[in-house]
């Protein structure tokens, strides 16, 4: 028996989302249609996914056990589109990869070297990108391969995986600051003053834009408003240690600081990189810890 993809992926984002219109807005899709490939499925399984007499879907026993299998067929799915791919072997003649500043630069610059050893005739074009705006341009395909922050949920078009190194994060400010002169500092004195915050196209946080907040795209604009004292900035390490002289930025101490974050490897599903996009992934991929 056959299974509408369209369903299947219905049904994990339902599970995922916790209800049927939260899973249409992921999906992009009506709750109608979200409802109706369910019940399609349902039908077609002969078995009751949800129990529906509560305010929000609630997941049987039979469906636990159905959800554990639709998982395996949607990846093993994604792994035979990215295997039809590498078979073609036709190289992109064109790749866009956006990059986050949480990617250590001395990372990049090895990944570079070898990119132009094996794909010399790939046009590379490189766009700096943090949250939201990493998934708008695969999913515009903007773009065809990113790294992001990681977070809890992603759109069902996005494929991820986890790189195994992760990123070190810390509070910096200029040590002319004010705060720069303090030996402890408590997380709720730091809302008394300038905020250096990351906010992206797409993820404007429009609650506190008032002169406590000023905001960048990038984690690179922030540090160079905080190297000139205009506040204080939580900034990735590695990019302070590149991009920063001796003493330009101190980092404050702060209970619960510096922090350690995990990276993701992000690409579009409905358009997956092809051969150097893949080998991009895995060089990320493999990379040791």
């Amino acid at each position: 028996m056959r299974y509408s993809p369209e369903a299947l992926n219905a049904f994990v984002e339902t599970v995922s989302a916790g209800s049927f219109s939260a899973a249409a807005r992921r999906l992009h899709k009506s709750q109608s249609t979200v409802s109706t490939a369910i019940a399609n499925l349902e039908d077609d399984l002969g078995v009751t996914l949800f129990d529906r007499s509560a305010r929000h879907p609630v997941l049987t026993e039979q469906g636990q056990r159905v959800l554990i299998h639709v998982k395996e067929i949607l990846a093993a799915s994604e792994r035979l589109d990215q295997l039809a791919v590498r078979l073609m072997d036709n190289v992109e003649p064109r790749l866009t990869f956006v990059l986050s500043d949480t990617f250590h630069p001395s990372a990049l610059e090895a990944l570079l070297k070898q990119f132009d050893q094996r794909y010399p005739d790939t046009e590379f074009e490189c766009l700096i990108g943090e949250d939201e705006d990493v998934i708008d341009l695969l999913q515009k395909n903007r773009a065809h391969i990113g790294l992001i922050e990681s977070r809890k949920h992603y759109p069902p078009d996005i494929g991820v995986a986890r790189l195994s190194k992760q990123t070190q994060m810390a509070i910096y400010t200029a040590p002319s600051h004010p705060l720069a002169l303090r030996e402890r500092i408590r997380p709720e004195e730091l809302n008394a003053v300038r905020e250096l915050r990351l906010s992206t196209y797409l993820e404007r946080d429009q609650t506190q834009m008032h002169g406590l907040i000023w905001s960048a795209p990038n984690y690179l604009l922030l540090l160079s408003m905080a190297v000139q004292g205009f506040g204080w900035s939580v900034l990735p390490c590695a990019l302070v240690e590149e991009f920063c002289h001796q003493q330009e930025l101190v980092p404050l101490l702060v209970p619960g600081w510096p922090k350690s974050i995990s990276v993701d490897v992000v690409w579009s599903k409905n358009s997956p990189p092809g051969p150097a996009g893949s080998w991009i992934k895995d060089y990320l991929l493999d990379m040791p810890a």
